[in-house]
């Protein structure tokens, strides 16, 4: 290991974490079996949720024998001026290459003593521990001491999660389901075109906006073109029922609609809900595209028109599936719920990329569009800290249940699942996967994979009672507007949102 390479402690089970309590160690003294075990005093104490504080004491004795295999060798191989090589005196060795061998040593020792941490305490770290060798002294006399901060899992029990009741959602899709989905399939692939009279669903609204909290102005947008669905999404805000408040406006009509501003708005406005006062200057709607055969092979696959709501159908019924699952994950949380889990709001903001990554690849598996992940993910982003505590602790809670359960991926896994995905999407599975390496996404890839897999034994295991599943919302149409509503940098984190 470089002097400059930062050690690793080695990940271990969560479910074996160490306990609250500080605790002290001297592991044993080498043997015959295992002459390279450092005998090591360890102490750890919480210094914080989820955090641990280590602090570390490397046997004298153990460093000097190390010292000394150094020098032995040094001493027969080494050419110092007036002595024939190997033969200069161990003293004059020891004096000239001291510092090199010093640092050498440090670096083994470290490394050594951090993996024999990771096998002895199940510490779970999260991330690599906060450890700077360059800022370890390495005593002459006395034993090397390091001290470091490590971020780790919480400790929880994990309820019974074999043979749990949970409430499944179903519903019948209807037709007005299925030609409500066809038309926004289909809009994607349409031509915008001026349109005559009032603006209904789907319309485009060509608007000057204005936000304002009461009598002051926040911001505006000028010809900003909006999509007239059901909600629209800002970067920092949404206004629900935008379609059914909007619906029916003429050129020249003004509206005013309420925006509920994202926790991590700016200018002091977090949570808060502002107006936004619509003047509408035109409408525009969108032209469905022709059904020639050679559309409908290249879009959907199909070679007859009366096939498209089938396809449509089958989309809406994976989608069903999708939120059945996710909302088996929500309820075994809520079996922990009574269970206080203070997860930082640094450590919120630090983990939510892969909690974000995490979730794509979790819609991704169950069959959901780009244009439906990029929605749920701009839901997701109106309240970064409350949104990430739930998928870490649902992250948490599902690998604890893998490794109880010895669920493993291996190589071979990730491929097959690359080559599904891959056909899903209609793209080549090396392109997927250059994709996925891109952008940093094939730990997600099997995180979710382990988690999927857990979740399934957890379901399979179930007792459900069918409860009704209402879709207004679920399938609700989302348009979204890639602006923000209030100036400035958004929050990183937000003193309103308490993780429980």
């Amino acid at each position: 290991m470089s002097q400059n390479e930062e050690p690793r402690l080695q990940e271990t089970p969560p479910e074996e974490s160490s306990t609250n309590e500080s605790s002290t160690a001297v592991a044993t003294p080498p043997s015959e079996e295992q002459p390279q075990k450092l005998r090591q005093e360890v102490q750890i104490r919480d210094s914080g949720p989820c955090r641990k504080h280590v602090r570390v004491e490397v046997n004298r004795e153990d460093i000097d024998s190390r010292m000394a295999d150094h020098f032995k060798k040094l001493a027969s191989e080494s050419q110092i001026t007036g002595f024939r090589p190997g033969k200069a005196p161990r003293k004059l060795v020891e004096k000239r290459f001291f510092k090199e061998v010093s640092e050498q040593v440090k670096a083994e020792v470290l490394m050594a003593s951090l993996q024999q941490l990771g096998e002895d305490y199940k510490l779970a770290p999260l991330a690599a521990p906060d450890i700077s060798p360059d800022k370890i002294d390495f005593p002459k006399t006395g034993p090397l001491i390091y001290e470091f901060e490590v971020e780790v899992r919480p400790e929880f029990e994990l309820p019974n999660y074999r043979g749990l009741k949970l409430k499944r959602p179903v519903y019948a899709i209807k037709d007005s389901d299925v030609a409500d989905a066809r038309r926004r399939v289909l809009a994607e692939r349409g031509q915008v075109v001026p349109k005559q009279g009032p603006a209904t669903l789907g319309d485009i609204l060509i608007a000057d906006v204005t936000f304002q909290d009461g009598d002051q102005q926040i911001s505006q947008l000028h010809e900003a073109s909006l999509n007239l669905e059901s909600r629209l999404a800002f970067k920092d805000g949404l206004i629900e029922r935008f379609a059914e408040q909007l619906e029916g406006v003429q050129p020249g009509e003004s509206r005013t609609v309420e925006v509920k501003l994202s926790a991590q708005a700016a200018g002091g406005l977090a949570n808060k809900t502002i107006q936004a006062v619509l003047h509408v200057k035109d409408i525009k709607t969108i032209r469905p595209p022709e059904l020639t055969p050679t559309f409908l092979e290249e879009v959907f696959g199909i070679d007859s028109e009366s096939k498209i709501d089938e396809i449509i159908r089958a989309l809406l019924e994976r989608d069903l599936e999708h939120h059945q699952r996710r909302s088996a994950r929500l309820q075994l949380l809520q079996l922990i719920a009574s269970m206080q889990w203070d997860l930082p709001e640094e450590m919120l903001m630090r983990h939510y990329r892969q909690a974000r990554n995490r979730r794509i690849m979790e819609m991704r598996a169950d069959g959901l569009k780009e244009h439906q992940i990029a929605q749920q993910i701009r839901l997701l982003e109106q309240n970064i800290l409350a949104n990430t505590a739930l998928l870490l602790k649902e992250h948490f809670v599902l690998q604890k249940v893998a490794e109880l359960e010895k669920i493993e991926i291996q190589e071979d896994d990730i491929n097959q699942e690359i080559e599904r995905l891959a056909y899903q999407a209609g793209e080549s599975p090396r392109r997927l996967r250059a994709r996925l390496e891109r952008e940093d996404m094939i730990d997600s890839l099997a995180a979710e994979m382990i988690e999927r897999r857990a979740l399934d034994i957890i379901l399979d295991n179930a007792q459900y009672e069918d409860t009704p599943f209402d879709p207004s919302e679920a399938w609700a149409g989302m348009a979204s507007v890639d602006v923000q509503v209030v100036p400035g940098e958004m929050l990183t984190t937000s003193p309103t949102n308490k993780a429980s």
